[in-house]
């Protein structure tokens, strides 16, 4: 690798440090070949003397307080020019109400998420109701002197008990799980806007 090549991998590696500083490590480094070269060295030699492009960006990292990174990190990387201003202007009647809807569909899928979840536990509540009112049904048969009814709405109590047991353990899995997607979803949208930034 020659100091050009050199320099161009070290410049794309630094995008985290402002346009001034990465001019100044630039030329420490040209400066550091240059003076190798004037001892006898050949570049490639003097290169492989200060070390590769990704050591060295690794040893700026490491020496380079975190704040710093960060500070450089939610900095704009360009402005815009004036003609993708202009486009952005023109344009933004197809891409907001493209983006509007987008937002829509998934904000209406969300509520449909959570409505399919409210719709199970309140069939877990009815079951539970249906249970207990059928259960006290059966009693008041049995104890009026209509003992075969009354039994069977026993029977019907205790199912209906049973089955509410069995929902509530589906409705408590799907509840966690929606949270659980709408955690990794969330977490995936900031990622997508930190990578965009």
């Amino acid at each position: 690798m020659n100091k050009q090549a050199f320099l161009g991998v070290l410049r794309k590696g630094l995008t985290f440090l402002h346009d001034d500083e990465v001019e100044e490590r630039l030329s420490f480094y040209r400066e550091m070949i240059d003076d190798r070269v004037e001892d006898g060295l050949t570049e490639e030699e003097a290169i492989r003397e200060i070390g590769t492009p990704e050591e060295i960006l690794a040893r700026i990292l490491v020496d380079m307080p975190p704040a710093k990174a960060e500070k450089k990190k939610s900095a704009p990387k360009r402005r815009l020019h004036w003609w993708e201003i202009l486009l952005l202007i023109l344009g933004s009647p197809i891409w907001l109400s493209l983006l509007l809807a987008a937002f829509a569909v998934v904000l209406s899928l969300y509520a449909v998420l959570w409505s399919v979840i409210i719709s199970l536990w309140a069939a877990e509540i009815a079951l539970w109701g249906a249970s207990f009112g059928v259960f006290v049904g059966g009693v008041g048969l049995a104890i009026l002197g209509h003992m075969l009814p009354g039994l069977a709405l026993l029977g019907a109590g205790m199912v209906c008990a049973g089955l509410s047991v069995f929902l509530f353990f589906g409705c408590f899995a799907a509840a966690k799980g929606t949270l659980l997607l709408t955690r990794k979803l969330a977490a995936g949208i900031k990622n997508f806007f930190e990578k965009g930034e």
